[in-house]
């Protein structure tokens, strides 16, 4: 299924991200204030990740009628 695979990779990206906010906090050779620069990105697309996983599975676990709107607008709080 579509989602599923959707889900799947959004999950692997998910993971990649984490690894390189892992990588940049854990080099010491970076100062600070760099690394805020570089995570800032990072968290970004992580955030807009983790949004988009989250709609997939509830779309997963409610799918819409057919005709109608998916309603994925009225689950969210934000």
């Amino acid at each position: 299924m579509i989602i599923d695979n959707s889900i799947q990779h959004i999950k692997n990206a998910l993971k990649d991200l984490d690894d390189e906010v892992q990588k940049i906090l854990l080099d010491w050779g970076i100062p600070l204030n760099e690394k805020d620069n570089l995570m800032l990105p990072i968290l970004q697309q992580k955030k807009v990740l983790t949004q988009t996983l989250e709609d997939l599975e509830y779309l997963k676990a409610h799918p819409p009628k057919p005709n109608q709107p998916c309603g994925i607008s009225k689950y969210r709080d934000d």
